[in-house]
């Protein structure tokens, strides 16, 4: 069964991250989407709102799960079984430390990173330029899953009320 996992933190989730998931869950016979925890930020969504707005934005793929791990990427890759890393790179500066990342990972544990190339749709696309833009009123509708786009919404109101 071949296996891949794509990382990241989804706060919250975007449609140029659904673009990265959708084209691997086409490659794959099984994406694992892991919700990487950092203690050091402060998301606008928990852990867990994360994962179930990826549940739902994913559901009709069919191939792919989703859960958190704190820790390193490679361990959560070998606990799993999963020799492959997906990355989106939207621009050559995502490239430079993503590189870094590939090597290291590979050379901790043998997992190879593969670089998809963001749609140029979504190159300029961030969580936290979305969640910027958003709560200074911004429209991002078009750049999240409707699911998506409505929490956020009522999650700045929730902040700012």
């Amino acid at each position: 069964m071949r296996r891949a996992v794509c990382p990241g933190s989804f706060d919250p989730i975007t449609n140029g991250h659904l673009d990265i998931i959708e084209r691997a869950s086409r490659l794959y016979d099984v994406v694992h989407v892991a919700v990487l925890i950092n203690k050091n930020k402060q998301g606008m969504f928990t852990i867990e709102e994360r994962i179930g707005l990826i549940e739902e934005t994913t559901a009709k793929l069919g191939n792919v799960t989703v859960e958190s791990h704190n820790g390193l990427l490679v361990d959560f890759c070998r606990d799993r079984g999963i020799p492959a890393i997906i990355k989106g790179l939207r621009a050559v500066s995502d490239f430079d430390y993503e590189l870094q990342m590939a090597q290291m990972n590979h050379g901790l544990t043998g997992v190879e990173t593969l670089f998809v190339p963001t749609s140029p749709t979504y190159s300029f696309l961030s969580s936290t330029l979305v969640k910027e833009v958003a709560s200074l009123g911004g429209d991002v509708s078009h750049l999240l899953p409707a699911v998506v786009h409505g929490r956020l919404v009522e999650r700045i109101a929730e902040r700012q009320g």
